[in-house]
C-alpha cells in the first residue's frame, strides 16, 4: 500500500501571514490523521517562512501521543537541507524519516535534486549519523540512473523521486514520457535495494497513475492537497487523496 504523508507547511504559512496561532498546525495534523493520512511531513526552512522549530517539536510530541494508542504508526517525515542546526534538531526529535533536499537560495519551493557525484562525500557522514539514530534516510532524486546507483553507495535507504516534470506534463505523449522515466528510475532503485518515495506537484488528477509506479512506498503531498482543502475541507481532501491512490476508506 502506498502511504500518504501530508505536508502541513501551508497551514503554517497561513498562520504566519497573520501572526498568532491560527490556523493551528496541530489541529490540522489531527484532522489529517483522523481522515486517514498515514504520515505527516514538514520542511522547516532556515528562514522559518512556514514551519518553525517549535512546530517540529510539538508535532513530534503529538505523534508520540497518538502512536502510543495505535497499532500502526503515523510516520513523521522531516525534510530539509543538511545544515547543522537542522540535522541537530532531527537527531533530537528522531522522526521516522529524514528526507534530505538540496536548497537553492531564494527558491520558492524545492526544485533541485542531489548530484551524488558532487555532494555524496558531504552527505555520507550525515546519512550515517541519522541512520545510527534509527532514522530512515531518503534523498531527493531525479530520474538519472547513475545518480540513483550512487545513492545506495552513500548509505541512503530511499529516494524521493521529484515528480514535477511528470505533474507539469500536459499532453498524453509528454505524460507517458515523463512517467516512463519515473518507472525506469523506480525499477533501478528497487534493483539496487532502495525504497521509493515520490513527491512534488502531485494532485487528484495525476496521482492515480502513480499507483502503477513499481514499488512506490510513499507520496508526500502538501500544496495541492491544501489548495483542495480550501475548496472542500481538509478532512474530505485527505480522503480524496487516499481514494486517488486506490484506497477508499470509511
Amino acid at each position: 500500500m502506498i502511504s500518504l504523508s501530508v505536508n502541513v507547511n501551508k497551514v503554517a504559512t497561513l498562520r504566519n501571514s497573520r501572526g498568532g496561532d491560527i490556523p493551528k498546525v496541530l489541529t490540522a495534523v489531527d484532522t489529517c490523521i483522523n481522515a486517514g493520512a498515514q504520515g505527516i511531513t514538514v520542511h522547516p526552512r532556515e528562514d522559518q517562512r512556514h514551519i518553525k522549530p517549535s512546530d517540529v517539536y510539538e508535532i513530534a510530541e503529538r505523534l508520540k501521543y497518538i502512536n502510543a494508542k495505535r497499532s500502526n504508526e503515523i510516520e513523521y517525515n522531516i525534510e530539509g537541507d543538511p545544515r547543522p542546526e537542522l540535522i541537530e534538531m532531527v537527531l533530537d526529535v528522531c522522526p521516522t524519516q529524514c528526507t534530505l533536499v538540496p536548497v537553492v537560495s531564494g527558491e520558492i519551493t524545492s526544485h533541485t535534486v542531489w548530484n551524488i557525484e558532487k555532494d555524496g562525500e558531504m552527505l555520507k557522514p550525515i546519512i550515517s549519523a541519522l541512520k545510527n539514530a534509527g532514522i530512515r534516510v531518503s534523498l531527493f532524486s531525479g530520474t538519472d540512473i547513475h545518480q540513483i546507483e550512487r545513492t545506495v553507495d552513500i548509505g541512503a535507504d530511499r529516494i524521493e523521486l521529484y515528480t514535477a516534470p511528470y505533474a507539469m506534463a500536459e499532453t498524453k505523449p509528454e505524460i507517458n514520457r515523463e512517467f516512463a522515466l519515473l518507472r525506469a528510475a523506480s525499477e533501478r532503485a528497487l534493483d539496487v535495494g532502495l525504497g521509493v518515495n515520490a513527491g512534488h506537484d502531485l494532485n487528484l488528477e495525476n496521482l492515480p497513475l502513480m499507483q502503477k509506479l513499481p514499488g512506490l512506498l510513499e507520496v508526500s503531498i502538501g500544496h495541492h492537497l491544501m489548495a483542495d482543502a480550501l475548496y472542500f475541507g481538509l478532512y474530505v481532501a485527505v480522503k480524496a487523496y487516499r481514494s486517488a491512490l486506490g484506497q477508499d476508506i470509511a
